[in-house]
């Protein structure tokens, strides 16, 4: 027994009950539309139901994450609407047929671009499944596979809704290609931050200019942290205070940033701060004050081999040494920086294989700035802060022992 012969077997039956045809047909048609709309209903829930548990029993028995990641995107939900959506396309346009022709057509396309649907996010749940797997394969976890899924998705719906409109209002294919073909300026506009967005995400790609789990400085974004997310459009970076900043992937290409990726890798950590030396406190140094600065065992070999030289050169151009400016001499200021160099070469926190340096810049308004440059073994942020603030106040406590003195600005008390 065909839809419509139970239709008419139902409306037969309530007319034989006294109603007329138009009130038997109209009851009729409710009773089987109400009929199969609970028959779609059971239907998911037990499809539902078997496609779970099979799922589940599956995910349960192999070691693999990636049948997790299809019951956690929904894959087994997607395909339980399949069974229901082939019932009511084979059932509700017929249902529909006898009360109009036009009406049986419209239900019918309505169900072809339900099926389109579907099939979309059927495809769409696949592929994020497939890249929330790739993101557990160490070659892939720093891959922006979301940007490319995303080009994709772009592209099915893109056909997808050509289709879905084309089923709808029953014209060709064609004719809305040539539609579009006449918007593109206007679809360029619309989509110009995609568009951008996509051939960033190529060049960073290609140029491997930024990875997930890089921490990248950008100070016009006010971002400055680990980039957790890489899409179409937006580059998401966890700042230190654990805000989260929203960068257009674009501005990576067209702006200016710092990645400290070079850092990471390598070896060491920079440490470059500055001590300001007052200059009223820089001067030669008494033989007595050298003798006592020989005491320090870190530069007393410099001393020693120093001295032998400065006194042999005096001695050859006959130097007077009845004032301290004549020939060569020591400096206190000369022999904390040599100190300072040996510090740095004898700490066991300093990597020696990379630059350790204790250079002189240039005078400022605020004194002398005698610069470390050195790289600390370990580049944990905690313990590389912990690290350079040891040894600058290894350096400020030493500094009086040279007769030096560090720049304070003193503030200027105003006059009664």
């Amino acid at each position: 027994m065909n839809i419509l012969n139970l239709k008419s077997f139902i409306a037969e039956l309530i007319e034989n009950r006294g109603l007329s045809e138009f009130w038997s047909e109209s009851i009729a048609f409710v009773v089987l539309l109400v009929l199969f709309l609970i028959l779609g209903r059971i239907l998911f829930w037990i499809t539902r139901r078997l496609i779970s548990t099979f799922f589940g029993q599956i995910a349960a028995r192999t070691k693999s994450n990636f049948d997790d990641f299809l019951i956690q995107n929904k894959v087994p939900k997607i395909l339980s609407y399949l069974p229901v959506l082939l019932l009511y396309y084979e059932t509700l346009p017929i249902l529909f047929s006898d009360i109009s022709e036009t009406l049986y057509s419209l239900i019918q396309n309505i169900m072809e671009a339900l099926v389109i649907v579907l099939a979309i996010a059927l495809i769409r749940a696949a592929l994020k499944t497939v890249s929330d797997y790739l993101k557990t394969v160490p070659s892939f976890k720093d891959k922006p596979l979301d940007s490319y899924l995303q080009v994709f998705m772009i592209f099915l719906w893109f056909v997808g809704g050509i289709l879905i409109l084309s089923v709808l209002t029953g014209k060709d294919i064609g004719a809305f290609l040539t539609t579009l073909g006449a918007l593109s300026a206007v679809l360029l506009f619309v989509f110009k931050d995609t568009i951008l967005g996509f051939v960033a995400s190529v060049q960073i790609t290609v140029n491997d200019t930024v990875r997930i789990g890089d921490w990248i400085s950008m100070p016009n974004s006010k971002a400055d942290g680990d980039v957790i997310a890489i899409s179409l459009s937006t580059v998401q970076v966890q700042n230190f205070d654990k805000t989260i900043t929203s960068i257009p992937t674009y501005k990576l290409i067209s702006d200016s940033f710092i990645n400290w990726r070079g850092m990471s890798e390598s070896t060491g950590r920079r440490i470059k701060k500055s001590i300001l030396i007052k200059i009223s406190s820089i001067r030669f140094l008494e033989t007595d004050e050298i003798q006592d600065l020989k005491k320090i065992d870190r530069i007393t070999h410099f001393i020693d081999q120093r001295e032998k030289e400065i006194e042999e050169a005096n001695t050859t151009q006959k130097t007077n040494k009845s004032l301290l400016i004549n020939g060569r001499n020591f400096t206190n200021l000369g022999l904390f920086r040599n100190y300072t160099q040996a510090y740095l070469e004898s700490h066991d926190q300093i990597n020696q294989k990379m630059t350790v340096m204790c250079r002189q810049l240039a005078p400022t308004a605020q004194g002398i700035p005698l610069e470390i440059y050195a790289f600390s073994k370990d580049k944990v942020w905690i313990n590389y802060e912990q690290i350079s603030s040891d040894i600058f106040d290894h350096l400020l406590a030493a500094i009086p022992y040279f007769h030096l003195e560090c720049f304070e600005l003193t503030p200027t008390l105003p006059t009664v």
